[in-house]
């Protein structure tokens, strides 16, 4: 599984006080779950991976990571999985796309497409398995945001912190960056642009992202 922008966003952005037990849900090869574990570090970090390739990937990479002790990868869809634990953080950059069209081989299949795991699939999980206080935060196209508050909010969670995401500053709005708790509030929205020109980042992105990058 590449390593790709919207996974590192939603790992730099995501923000909880003193988290103890966090999951990542479609770690793919552990991107994410690795950056909880440099972020947080008091918090135990477990993944799931239903694709065998990647979650064998993650496992590695886990094994030879300064945080192997508190990483765990659980093999198995989010749907079969029975945690020994609720979470405080609930993390997910999710497939995508609903239609049926075939992508190149199996795992980037999986990857992009959500029928192996759609949002409801979160928010049901979260709704038995989140602490009280917990969060849910997810990276999701700017098309289909309103669909997935929706479901969010079927399950009684709601949009705390919302950020737009835009690639340069004359792009259209293409992902959202969002975070849903319990309470119904009015959530703090703001925006960010990517690059003000190809591999020019904003001041604001590398302010984000500059721990995870070893030349940011």
């Amino acid at each position: 599984m590449k390593i790709g922008t919207d996974g590192v966003l939603l790992g730099a952005w995501t923000e909880f006080y003193q988290p103890k037990t966090i999951l990542d849900v479609g770690t793919g090869s552990g991107l994410i779950a690795l950056m909880m574990a440099q972020k947080f570090l008091d918090a135990s970090i477990d993944a799931v991976e239903i694709e065998k390739e990647a979650s064998k990937e993650a496992e590695s990479n886990f094994k030879i990571s300064p945080w192997n002790k508190r990483l765990k990868i659980y093999p198995v869809a989010l749907q079969e999985f029975k945690p020994p634990v609720k979470y405080d953080i609930i993390i997910s950059n999710p497939p995508f796309f609903d239609e049926k069209v075939p992508a190149k081989g199996i795992a980037r299949q999986m990857a992009r497409q959500d029928y192996q795991l759609k949002p409801e699939d979160i928010f049901k999980f979260s709704d038995r398995f989140s602490t009280p206080n917990g969060i849910i935060t997810i990276i999701y196209p700017y098309s289909k945001v309103n669909r997935l508050i929706s479901i969010a909010e079927h399950y009684s969670f709601y949009p705390r912190r919302i950020t737009y995401v835009k690639g340069n500053p004359h792009a259209a709005i293409k992902r959202v960056l969002i975070s849903f708790f319990r309470e119904k509030i009015t959530p703090d929205e703001n925006n960010l642009v990517i690059e003000n020109s190809r591999h020019h980042y904003t001041n604001e992105y590398i302010e984000l992202t500059k721990d995870f990058y070893w030349n940011m």
